[in-house]
């Protein structure tokens, strides 16, 4: 995909996109974008801890280096994993036919003040599966539910040299600031609306009937292939019979 005008700034320095610069940005964005694909991104649960554990161990060092700020062993993943509170903070994933997941999206909730509430966004894709926008969707999935359970603000925290996620969070609107070799930019939530409630209540059904969906045809493919194992097997006895 050709490089944005925002994209060229945050690559160089996400503390020079302007409001200006955001707007010629998502009008260029606007007039070139494809007309949109549903990507069905579902809610995770304590069911879901051991396929968030086996995504994350798919990434290479470098990859964990950008999620994490470190390259982190499988054994920080299975501590991290381990420590996910799945009552306070929201995990979304996209998961693939195989019922991998490919995408996986950490909305961290900061503890409630009651006023100006606030969350951070972590992501990560598997690299067979970029290209595709998955972290876009999901960050906007991610502002979408921070939005309806009443957060202000939504931060990122990445290492400045994590152009990939400057860009998703500079296409959003987000306000950059950068000390060294991080960059902490954050983006301010409208209140919720009762289309956004509705959006996401519709947007959460459709992919838990994907997931079922998967689900089925999955168990179908294994069904199939017993079956044709089993007439492979019954042919080879009748030959030498």
């Amino acid at each position: 995909m050709p490089e944005t005008f925002l994209d060229s700034l945050v690559s160089a320095d996400p503390a020079a996109v302007t409001p200006a610069a955001r707007q010629q940005a998502t009008t260029h964005a606007s007039a070139s974008r494809k007309p949109d694909v549903m990507v069905p991104i579902r809610s995770l649960g304590e069911n879901h801890r051991a396929r968030i554990a086996s995504h994350l161990k798919a990434l290479d060092k470098h990859d964990r280096y950008y999620r994490f700020g470190f390259s982190a062993s499988d054994d920080q993943i299975d501590r991290y994993v381990n420590g996910l509170d799945f009552e306070r903070d929201e995990i979304f994933g996209i998961y693939n036919r195989s019922l991998a997941l490919i995408a996986v999206a950490h909305l961290a909730y900061a503890p409630d003040t009651g006023a100006n509430r606030s969350a951070e966004f972590g992501v990560s894709v598997l690299p067979r599966s970029r290209g595709r926008h998955f972290g876009s969707r999901l960050f906007e999935r991610a502002v979408m539910h921070a939005r309806n359970v009443g957060v202000g603000k939504m931060y990122v925290h990445v290492l400045s040299e994590n152009t990939a996620m400057l860009r998703i969070a500079g296409h959003a609107g987000a306000t950059f600031v950068r000390d060294g070799a991080e960059t902490e930019g954050y983006l301010s939530l409208p209140p919720a609306t009762f289309n956004s409630h509705l959006t996401e209540m519709v947007e959460e059904k459709l992919a838990q009937v994907d997931y079922q969906f998967k689900v089925q045809a999955r168990q179908f493919r294994h069904t199939l292939a017993n079956i044709q194992q089993a007439w492979r097997g019954t042919d080879s006895a009748e030959k030498s019979g």
